[in-house]
């Protein structure tokens, strides 16, 4: 077992929120585990032998509250000391990505380096301590110049690239989307489209355009088909495939212990589905999260199979669409509580080492909620998770970015009720208008500033009908436009030098 000893003003801890915690091994793979707060203890009793560390949402001020991890320990009889353990996790990461970034000796990182000195000295405080209370002041001080300077640092760092990349005019065609709500469809709503994006991601969940077997409703999808063919805005369509229970139909849970039927199942979806929107889709989202999602559990074998099925059909039926793999839950901690899905980066290496043919991974980033996939963390972490990703040779695509705009409770549809945001953390201030416009520019400057980033979605246009985060619209419920939708324009701008995207060739669907 693992103790971590905690501490509030000098004392020991009376509570310590526990939501999302779990443990780590190599490679941050999840681990499972049975983890409490007792007594001033994190008390963490492993499944598995060997060191793990601890992932915890921890709050700092000047920070907020973000999920932040320690490096790997072993067991020993002795409790740990959170706070210095949190504190050594943070600059051991910065030291790593930092001669990744080759920042050490970079022009202009000097102040960012004084500052990282100065965490450093206070943690080596907290090292020479003898009383753990005392460490733990020492400890916190030297977490929070960590975490700060962190953030600066990525920011720094994608400000140089991102300068690079416009200098050398190396962007995708097609930067900036968002996603719709099929039934949203007034004027006011669509028309907030063509001005401000470069493509639309439509859903086309299986339970909508096939609710009973072999009886289909195309009318939403095909409605909305129609309108962005003749506004000239392309279309992404996602997902062909996906476990999760929001997208299969009711009638197909008859056949979950059945994979071959299954199988044939989603080769006849997925085969009407490219057959019928074929020549208007840019761009196809084959498999979505089925690493995560997994509501028939079926094995690692069965799942690529169905992944390689997938996407080797659409490139047969579609070949000069692009096909994308999406990995949702992008730090894997689902896998900790469900030993039936895969980690996100060995799903996604064994998609490419096995010879799937897709042409880019999709990465979904939201945070907010308290929900596996969405706790909040910091900018340095979220570039170094995008580094990892986008070093496995393929490009990647930002498929669903989302922060709230409010803390009140919100129906979004994809969690089934009305949820709270900020159970999933804090980002320097309570969530707001401000917060979530902030949230949006730096995401948006370090992913844009990846050589390999080819575009971003935004994944709620409004706070109406069906959408995935509360309070995630780039409009609010009245369809005006947030403080985030005119940020999303002023990065548009800063690339394009234009506010607006670019005309586009008119394609004028034939549904037949």
């Amino acid at each position: 077992m693992q103790r971590f000893q905690v501490f509030k003003n000098g004392e020991p801890a009376s509570a310590v929120d526990m939501s999302g915690a779990y443990l780590i091994g190599s490679d941050g793979v999840p681990l499972r585990a049975d983890i409490d707060f007792r007594e001033g203890f994190v008390r963490c009793q492993k499944r598995t032998e060997g060191a793990a560390g601890l992932v915890l949402l921890w709050p700092i001020e000047g920070v907020g509250r973000v999920m932040l991890d320690t490096t790997r320990l072993p067991e020993r009889k002795e409790p740990y000391n959170l706070h210095v353990e949190l504190a050594r996790g943070r600059l051991t990461r910065i030291s790593q990505k930092r001669e990744d970034w080759g920042l050490y000796d970079f022009d202009g990182v000097g102040e960012l380096s004084d500052t990282l000195d100065e965490a450093r000295d206070l943690f080596i405080e907290a090292l020479k301590a003898q009383d753990p209370a005392i460490a733990a002041s020492f400890a916190d001080r030297a977490l929070q110049r960590s975490v700060i300077t962190g953030e600066k640092l990525s920011l720094f760092h994608a400000d140089v690239f991102l300068g690079r990349r416009r200098q050398s005019n190396a962007f995708a065609r097609r930067l900036f989307g968002c996603s719709v709500d099929l039934n949203a469809s007034h004027d006011s709503y669509r028309g907030a489209i063509p001005k401000n994006f470069e493509f639309v991601t439509l859903p086309v969940p299986w339970r909508l355009v096939e609710p009973k077997e072999q009886e289909f409703d195309w009318a939403p999808v095909d409605s909305w088909v129609d309108w962005l063919s003749k506004n000239r805005v392309p279309i992404k369509m996602s997902p062909l495939v996906s476990f999760s229970e929001k997208n299969l139909p009711d009638w197909i849970y008859i056949w979950e212990h059945d994979f071959e039927t299954v199988r044939d199942l989603v080769y006849e979806h997925v085969r009407r589905v490219v057959q019928r929107y074929g020549p208007y889709v840019t761009s196809w989202i084959v498999v979505s999260g089925v690493h995560a999602e997994n509501t028939f559990n079926y094995n690692f074998e069965q799942l690529m199979e169905l992944s390689r099925m997938t996407a080797a059909l659409t490139k047969q039926l579609a070949p000069r669409a692009s096909t994308i793999i999406e990995l949702v839950a992008p730090w894997g901690e689902y896998y900790a509580r469900n030993q039936r899905t895969i980690p996100p980066m060995l799903y996604a290496e064994m998609a490419v080492q096995s010879g799937i043919t897709f042409d880019a991974f999709g990465l979904q980033s939201f945070v907010g909620v308290g929900a596996e996939g969405m706790y909040v963390r910091d900018m340095f972490q979220v570039s170094a998770m995008i580094d990892r990703f986008g070093n496995l040779g393929k490009p990647l695509h930002i498929t669903g970015a989302g922060a709230p705009s409010d803390t009140t409770a919100d129906e979004a549809d994809a969690w089934g009720g009305a949820l709270l945001p900020e159970t999933g953390g804090q980002w320097h201030e309570a969530w707001s208008g401000k917060t979530q416009a902030a949230w949006l520019r730096c995401l948006y400057q370090i992913a844009l500033s990846k050589p390999y980033v080819e575009s971003i979605t935004w994944s709620d246009l409004a706070d109406v009908g069906k959408h995935r985060m509360p309070h995630g619209g780039l409009l609010g419920a009245d369809l005006k436009p947030k403080p985030a939708l005119e940020v999303l324009r002023a990065i548009r701008k800063d690339i394009t030098g234009s506010a607006t995207p670019a005309t586009r060739r008119p394609k004028k669907p034939d549904q037949g």
